[in-house]
């Protein structure tokens, strides 16, 4: 029996810490009352008409208070659920004592049937809710079963005065008044089951948000952190094409003093590409500060890479191993184009190309890769351009978190480049980043 107690007390949410938000009277309970009130007034004069409540003595005036006041408590069922649910029952009581017909009609029973039904969802004090509504059950209930009494001895009266005729297998007074005790245990169980339900749905619909929310500040801070992560990758990466300069200019000038007085030819040439390396580490620099600027500082990793666009046919073959057909074509208005594409642009040339087929193994079901990049450097604005394309189509139950995505569109802020990425109306995906040469060069 314990067990059982306890499991009821566990559905009523007696002991669970969660509140329901309780709201403010807006307008939609202010419609809701009304239309009650109306919808009632409307029933009681068609019964009316019908010759209905031919033995209800009370003024009309009485009869329509009753209907409206009724009515009236739900515009409170939300804010005050318990209070509602409480002067509803009184109401049900007073107004079945006095004029019965008028409280047995379809509208008032809808508003009593209402209240108790948010007496239970709505109350934030789930122990307070038990209390009250159970109190009013077993008044109500004790009502029935009083009725039930005087009509069982009013029964008995009848029949030995010999006036009671029986038809069917129960005496007619106990009957209507059993038949009237298990439609209010349907009515009363139902306004209850419902409140729970209602309360229960309220309450995972709450957690449900609050994960939904602790999702999506940890999918911010993992964006933060991947956005972090590619900084530090590309000031790792742009130190050591800054690196390469520096040490370009320590030889280039070092060999300009050399030559100084014997060749000055060739130590004017030697200076000028000083003061190229220098204007390239320059420019890289500036792009470097530019993508950190609202960047943390972060712990810096030992790595470096050298990988660019000569490095495309190794990746590719890899890549190639792991079931994919993977194409390479490399497109190039001058001869070695290609290889004069600067160290830094080269490298984001490779990344995008690396992460792309990344995506491509684990989130589709292509098996057709083509890769080309295009180095134009006839154009008005020379650039480099890199495009890969696959036939397949996202893969159910793979989709990633858009990270790498967001890798390489922060790796082409860094150049200043243009990324367009998204499904082909013909099919596919697509991923295409134009990185222009004429600042890098």
């Amino acid at each position: 029996m314990s067990t059982l107690s306890q499991r009821v007390l566990d559905v009523l949410g007696v002991d669970d810490p969660w509140e329901r938000p309780r709201p403010a009277v807006g307008r939609q309970d202010v419609v809701w009352a009304v239309s009650i009130a109306a919808l009632g007034l409307l029933s009681l004069e068609l019964v009316r008409s019908g010759g209905g409540l031919e033995h209800t003595d009370a003024p009309v005036w009485s009869q329509w208070l009753v209907v409206v006041s009724g009515a009236a408590l739900l515009v409170g069922r939300r804010r005050w659920p318990l209070v509602v649910a409480i002067l509803a029952a009184a109401h049900m009581f007073v107004s079945g004592v006095a004029m019965p017909e008028v409280m047995g009609q379809l509208p008032s029973q809808i508003v009593y049937f209402v209240a108790i039904l948010s007496g239970v969802s709505w109350a934030r004090d789930r122990r307070a809710m038990t209390i009250v509504v159970g109190a009013i059950l077993l008044f109500m209930f004790a009502w029935l079963s009083w009725q039930f009494a005087l009509g069982s001895a009013v029964q008995e009266w009848y029949d030995d005065l010999g006036e009671g005729e029986q038809e069917g297998f129960f005496p007619a007074i106990p009957a209507a008044i059993a038949l009237t005790m298990l439609i209010n245990a349907v009515y009363f169980g139902g306004a209850v089951v419902g409140g729970v339900v209602a309360w229960r749905s309220a309450r995972q619909r709450d957690h449900l948000a609050g994960q939904a929310a602790t999702i999506a500040r940890q999918a911010e801070r993992l964006r933060e952190q991947a956005v972090m992560d590619e900084r530090l990758r590309i000031a790792r990466e742009l130190h050591d094409v800054v690196a390469h300069h520096v040490s370009a200019m320590g030889i280039q000038a070092g060999a300009a003093r050399r030559v100084l007085d014997r060749d000055p030819d060739a130590a004017r040439s030697a200076l000028a590409h000083v003061e190229e390396a220098s204007r390239d580490a320059v420019t890289q620099m500036r792009r470097l500060l530019g993508t950190l600027r609202e960047g943390e500082q972060a712990a810096a990793e030992a790595r470096t890479t050298e990988a660019g666009v000569g490095d495309l046919p190794r990746l590719v073959a890899d890549a190639s191993r792991d079931g994919l057909a993977v194409t390479l074509d490399v497109v190039e208005t001058h001869p070695d184009a290609a290889s004069r594409v600067p160290r830094g642009v080269g490298l984001a040339v490779y990344r995008t190309v690396q992460e792309a087929l990344t995506n491509v193994r684990r989130h589709s079901t292509a098996d057709t890769v083509s890769v080309v990049v295009r180095v134009d450097e006839a154009h008005a604005t020379p650039y480099a351009e890199v495009e890969v394309v696959d036939n397949g189509r996202p893969r159910r139950g793979t989709s990633g978190s858009g990270l790498g995505q967001l890798g390489i569109r922060e790796r082409a802020a860094t150049h200043d480049g243009q990324v367009d990425i998204g499904p082909r109306v013909t099919g596919g995906y697509r991923v295409r980043v134009r990185y222009p040469l004429g600042a890098a060069s």
